[in-house]
């Protein structure tokens, strides 16, 4: 090959390189905008986004007229988008569809009183001291209940946290759960620990009967889910999180859940390794606590998996004061009978349930209590107090 044909080739060859340039140099400004897109629709306000299921809170503007109780603060009721998409692509989303936090739908609520944060356990020993409750797990199971059960396993207690030393797949709680004798409310990891310095901690290893006698003795109730939920948004509509899309703000922690291996060992990144005191983590828009993360808090409802398809379209398309099914199904264990939990616990994390995320639902077998399971309260306005 000659010279002058060398060179022509080499002409020509760079030449043929332009389109590939120009297409990469145009590939690589789509991603840009792309991403750029992706950040800018992360921001917006769910109820802004294309295709988004949730419209704006609408709430009610009466406002009551009797003086605010101790604790409580009020929830101004109205109609809201009740749900949750499914979270898998957003960060800190956890590996769940929570498909049976859909179809998002349209409620609408009456205004109502809620405590700002979780009953502590000082004052369920209030409760306790002036009543003499005793809890479901510090009385000793009756045979009757458990056909077929050794005696020698007939012991009070309750469930506890029990980290494994390696990894574990995470398809089997019951690796990481345990049923210890002597734990309780009073004790609530094992009979040896008590409550010393732990006054303000959410009191726990409370079954859903023991929640609702704390609540009729306080002239209170347990929230329905559509209560709960409404005022956990604090008015945000689809936003991710009780306080906005961000699961750490400007790198802030905003509630007690999980950092590191699951359930090997938490790091404590947050401040916290296990429960965390009451109100240590920021108020959402209502002045509620510890919305997200802490503990899983009791809801009246009867839990189903296809509760929100069930309910059914009505007038307008919005459901009123819902109160959920009349009775329990989980296909998982059809023989037992379950109450709606919210709000996720200290034990969520992205790798494993991340119901710390507002919307998403969590469920619980009434006669049991967990070393991650407490409660609030809500009250219902005086019926001169607020418009219906």
């Amino acid at each position: 090959m000659t010279l002058r044909s060398t060179r022509r080739t080499k002409v020509f060859a760079s030449w043929r390189s332009v389109p590939s340039l120009v297409w990469q140099i145009a590939l690589g400004v789509g991603v840009v905008v792309a991403v750029w897109a992706l950040c800018r629709l992360a921001e917006m306000p769910a109820e802004r986004r294309p295709g988004t299921f949730f419209l704006p809170t609408v709430a009610h503007p009466f406002q009551p007229k009797e003086t605010a109780p101790a604790g409580m603060v009020w929830i101004p009721g109205g109609e809201f988008s009740m749900g949750c998409e499914d979270p898998r692509r957003k960060p800190f989303g956890g590996p769940d569809s929570m498909a049976d936090a859909r179809p998002v739908h349209r409620v609408s609520i009456d205004g109502f009183w809620i405590d700002t944060t979780e009953v502590t356990n000082r004052q369920y020993a209030e409760f306790v001291e002036a009543t003499g409750y005793q809890t479901v797990a510090e009385r000793t199971p009756l045979a009757a209940d458990f056909p077929g059960a050794p005696p020698e396993n007939l012991v009070a207690g309750s469930i506890v946290f029990s980290p494994p030393r390696e990894k574990v797949p995470l398809d089997n709680h019951f690796l990481w759960w345990a049923y210890m004798p002597g734990a309780n409310w009073r004790h609530p990891s094992g009979p040896n620990s008590t409550l010393k310095e732990h006054d303000t901690h959410p009191v726990v290893h409370i079954a859903y009967e023991d929640a609702e006698a704390f609540a009729a003795w306080a002239g209170k109730r347990l929230p329905t889910e559509a209560e709960w939920e409404f005022a956990a948004r604090g008015g945000r509509s689809g936003a991710v999180y009780p306080w906005g899309n961000e699961f750490r703000p400007d790198g802030r922690w905003m509630a007690n859940t999980w950092q590191g291996a699951f359930p090997i060992q938490n790091t404590g990144a947050d401040g916290f390794t296990g429960l965390a005191p009451v109100a240590r983590f920021p108020a959402n828009a209502y002045g509620l606590f510890d919305l997200s993360g802490n503990v899983w808090e009791w809801c009246s409802d009867w839990y189903q998996p296809n509760a929100y398809t069930a309910a059914g379209p009505t007038a307008g398309g919005v459901l009123r004061n819902p109160t959920g099914p009349l009775e329990s199904f989980d296909p998982q264990e059809p023989g037992q009978n379950k109450r709606v939990l919210r709000g996720g616990s200290f034990l969520c994390s992205e790798q494993y349930c991340a119901r710390y995320i507002v919307g998403t639902r969590g469920k619980g077998e009434i006669s049991s209590g967990c070393s991650h399971i407490g409660f609030r309260c809500v009250q219902t306005a005086l019926k001169d107090s607020a418009a219906p």
